[in-house]
């Protein structure tokens, strides 16, 4: 057998492994479990103001704060005065957390879920909302408006 040959072999043996690793991590990766929000210890519990308010003043501290070194958000609870009760494009109930005369909220989508632990949330109840942060509130001066703190995989955590 020539050195050439025996190259190709060995380049061949290392390319084969490499493909099947690769596809290994791929498949693990993608049939991941994901991550279960409400069976999650609260890491921080607020009031809808307050969370709104950090991220108005120092966005990047605040970002400090709620996500970890790979950018995942910390669990968080949000309590509030309900503002607004809607749905989104894939038929997930989203609310509102709002307080008069703030200029942002937090706006709380569910999950195919929990949907269903939303029925009897009335416009202006007092609730507690358990989710993680997608994205946090800003001004967008183009649009010249507020943008909310965006809160997903939410679920009711108590209503007055």
């Amino acid at each position: 057998m020539t050195t050439k040959k025996k190259i190709f072999k060995i380049a061949l043996i290392v390319i084969g492994v490499g493909l099947l690793i690769g596809g290994g991590v791929g498949y693990y990766m993608f049939n991941k479990p994901a991550r279960d929000v409400q069976n999650t210890e609260t890491d921080f519990s607020y009031q809808a103001s307050e969370i709104v308010n950090e991220y108005l003043s120092d966005p990047k501290k605040a970002n400090d704060k709620y996500l970890d070194e790979a950018g995942n958000s910390k669990v968080l609870e949000i309590s509030g005065t309900v503002a607004e009760i809607s749905e989104d494009f894939n038929n997930q109930k989203v609310i509102l957390l709002k307080a008069e005369g703030d200029k942002a909220g937090v706006s709380c989508t569910f999950t195919a879920e929990t949907n269903a632990s939303t029925q009897n949330i009335q416009i202006g109840d007092q609730t507690t909302i358990k989710g993680v942060i997608r994205s946090g509130a800003s001004f967008d001066a183009d649009l010249d408006m507020y943008e909310n703190v965006i809160i997903e995989k939410s679920d009711i955590v108590t209503t007055k």
